[in-house]
């Protein structure tokens, strides 16, 4: 549960989730988030207001902090991409920080009301921001996707977008659009980035994705007919890969890394 209006107890060990920019500050030589107390981070006390609390973990609270393009003084570590945490922590920690980033992200990009222009304050008992002037309510965006792995015989099909770094491949996915299901999404997608058809479509599993506020619908499906052309412009390369000779795919507790891993267990 998201809480706004934290009363903190200054010595009471936490997790701290700072953001400056689209960086978290983490500790230095290690995959760990700062498990300090509030005492013991010296620049948290100006920014004591803004504190929310977005879970536990480990029996400690987690509270955020959202700097914007501040950035703190400090010694005990230095800012990260959030992806560098997917890769070096483990699922529940990366969950609580993913939900922390896209609190702060709503926060960053409503302060104005969307319908009148005016000033947007903080809803005190849920999270939420409202216009005094047109009472116009926002809440945090949610965008659905889907994301597939399509199987043929012994061999998956695997895809490397234009924003993927270091040759990674991953399995399709895309947005939702207005007025279809989460299965006709998953047929246009895989169709429009690789140009196959596909059948024996089920539901696998889901996962919070924070870049910037998805909400990935994991799907795995069986090619049924076409041969592949990628369309070259959110897709640039793709082709079927054998279970035993993967190139280098997303990390394994991403819901396409478990995706991948379904694939090959079945």
């Amino acid at each position: 549960m998201i809480k706004q209006n934290v009363k903190l107890q200054i010595e009471q060990p936490a997790w701290w989730l700072i953001f400056s920019g689209n960086q978290l500050l983490q500790v230095t030589n290690s995959p760990a988030l700062p498990h300090r107390t509030a005492k013991q981070l010296d620049f948290v006390s100006e920014y004591f207001e803004q504190v929310i609390e977005v879970g536990h973990y480990q029996q400690s609270p987690c509270y955020m902090i959202d700097m914007g393009a501040e950035i703190a003084e400090q010694q005990i570590g230095e800012f990260f991409g959030l992806r560098d945490l997917l890769i070096e922590s483990d699922q529940e920690l990366f969950n609580i920080a993913a939900r922390a980033w896209q609190v702060a992200l709503f926060l960053r990009t409503h302060r104005y009301c969307g319908q009148c222009g005016h000033a947007t304050q903080r809803i005190d008992w849920e999270l939420a921001v409202q216009c005094p002037t047109c009472q116009h309510r926002c809440y945090p965006r949610i965008s659905p996707c889907i994301i597939v792995a399509i199987r043929h015989n012994n061999k998956i099909l695997l895809a490397q977008g234009r924003h993927h770094k270091n040759d990674m491949y991953s399995t399709l996915a895309g947005f939702v659009e207005s007025g279809e299901s989460l299965e006709q999404a998953v047929h246009r997608e895989v169709m429009e980035e690789v140009g196959v058809e596909i059948h024996n479509l089920r539901y696998f599993n889901s996962q919070p994705w924070p870049f910037p506020h998805s909400l990935m619908m994991g799907y795995l499906a069986d090619y049924k007919s076409g041969e592949i052309k990628v369309d070259g412009h959110e897709i640039i390369k793709a082709d079927w890969f054998d279970f035993n000779n993967l190139p280098l795919t997303p990390a394994p507790y991403s819901i396409a890394g478990q995706l991948i891993q379904a694939t090959i267990d079945q």
